[in-house]
């Protein structure tokens, strides 16, 4: 087994100084969900300026202060995509978690297509996109009267709304296709199985959804199951590549990375989640080298 070298950040990824330009090989993060309530406080703290708008929004509920903060919510993950741009290598690849977000705000019930934005802002940045993956979560079912979150008029045409059962696993890359020595160790080494080409290259993934117990901490993280950023890891990158976590929450990338035989760096604003990252790390830890870094955000 190779022996990889991992570093997690206690910063804020909007900027990257510890990272050179062209120095990371593949990103794979799921971001905090812009108008998904539980991440409200998130973005506040992320942009004071977010935080004056919900208090314009409670003094004057107004249309177009519920669009300024859903934008500048994107335009916060935005300057983490780009700094992701500046040290992706040439070919390399970015895959982002998010889903959208359906919210009732001034008496208005909407969908906040985050997919689609996220599409937008990385293209601007100079992202090519590629076809993505919907993941489908079979433990999100409709439900109705008192038992789950069905939306509208049960029954009766023509108010209610169809439930978000799929996230976004959205793919981009940097730049032309990566290249690589002729037969290049490495990469061989990291070939996939039929079965696995089949399934992993398929548009739709029908994975269940972490269920967190380790703690009230962890509960409040957003489930990122390990099935899917082991399959991320193994399509987009090879043995010995460094792979980026800029929203690394509680440690699952840098988890994966270590199965798989490679680098990788997280970063993460959140010190409370420090244990839960080194006990989730720790059992791989035999020929990996951990370094953790604190600076201020």
């Amino acid at each position: 087994m190779l022996s990889t070298e991992h570093r997690i950040i206690l910063g804020n990824s909007q900027q990257m100084p510890e990272l050179a330009d062209s120095s990371v090989h593949l990103m794979v993060t799921s971001p905090p969900y812009p108008m998904i309530k539980m991440w409200d406080t998130l973005f506040a703290r992320m942009d004071p300026k977010i935080a004056q708008l919900w208090l314009e929004l409670k003094a004057e509920c107004r249309e177009e202060t519920v669009m300024q903060i859903y934008e500048s919510m994107h335009e916060n993950l935005a300057r983490v995509w780009r700094e992701a741009y500046r040290i992706l290598i040439d070919g390399g690849i970015a895959c982002i978690n998010v889903g959208d977000a359906t919210r009732t705000i001034n008496g208005k019930f909407r969908l906040f297509p985050n997919h689609s934005k996220i599409i937008e802002h990385c293209e601007r940045i100079g992202f090519t996109t590629l076809p993505y993956v919907l993941w489908k979560k079979p433990t999100t079912k409709p439900k109705y009267k008192g038992k789950g979150a069905f939306l509208g008029s049960g029954f009766l045409p023509p108010n209610a709304y169809v439930t978000l059962d799929c996230e976004f696993i959205l793919i981009f890359r940097k730049g032309k296709l990566r290249q690589f020595a002729c037969r290049d160790p490495n990469r061989y080494e990291s070939a996939f199985t039929k079965q696995e080409r089949d399934e992993w290259f398929s548009q739709i993934w029908t994975v269940a959804g972490t269920r967190q117990t380790e703690s009230q901490i962890e509960r409040r993280i957003a489930a990122f199951p390990e099935e899917i950023v082991n399959r991320l890891i193994r399509m987009f990158s090879v043995k010995g590549d460094t792979v980026l976590d800029p929203f690394l929450g509680s440690g699952t990338t840098t988890k994966t990375a270590m199965q798989n035989e490679r680098n990788s760096v997280g970063y993460e604003t959140d010190e409370s989640l420090l244990p839960l990252i080194k006990k989730k790390t720790g059992a791989q830890k035999s020929v990996h080298k951990l370094n953790i870094i604190k600076r201020g955000n």
